[in-house]
């Protein structure tokens, strides 16, 4: 898996600075230009493990965001869809980790042949340690021997 500097996405740092202020993440920002018109894909995600990110949560974010990069790309034919991460959602840059200390997770290890799960405890630009209950200590697992990851529903 690979790890790309979040901030290496155009307006990601803008636009994460107003979530931020909301009291929320921005996981993920892809803009595109398609036929005259701004495609923009979000996730947005609560700061805790703990709470979750609502439809009126996404909805004031939505109107935020939007506003800024109206501004930022100096036209209003934009079309946005905004979401939270799910349950269900893969990660797929290792950057993303590091919003989700403390949320159960499961990668799969190329080493291993096999997914490892566990609580993310940390996370850096190289690795992500997991507290797992049949290892005591956790386990420690490089980005680059990692082909899937993706949550644990609880």
């Amino acid at each position: 898996m690979d790890y790309i500097s979040l901030d290496s996405y155009q307006h990601y740092s803008e636009c994460a600075k107003i979530v931020r202020e909301m009291g929320f993440e921005l996981i993920e920002l892809k803009i595109s230009p398609q036929r005259g018109v701004v495609q923009v894909q979000a996730v947005v995600a609560s700061r805790s493990a703990s709470e979750s990110i609502g439809v009126n949560d996404c909805a004031r974010v939505h109107r935020a965001v939007l506003e800024r990069l109206e501004e930022l790309l100096g036209t209003d034919n934009i079309s946005m869809e905004l979401s939270s991460p799910g349950m269900e959602r893969n990660i797929r840059n290792a950057a993303e980790f590091a919003f989700f200390i403390g949320r159960r997770i499961r990668v799969f290890s190329r080493e291993a042949s096999d997914w490892i799960s566990g609580t993310l405890s940390s996370a850096d630009g190289e690795k992500l340690s997991l507290e797992c209950a049949d290892v005591e200590g956790g386990r420690t697992v490089l980005y680059s021997d990692i082909a899937k990851a993706k949550f644990v529903n609880s």
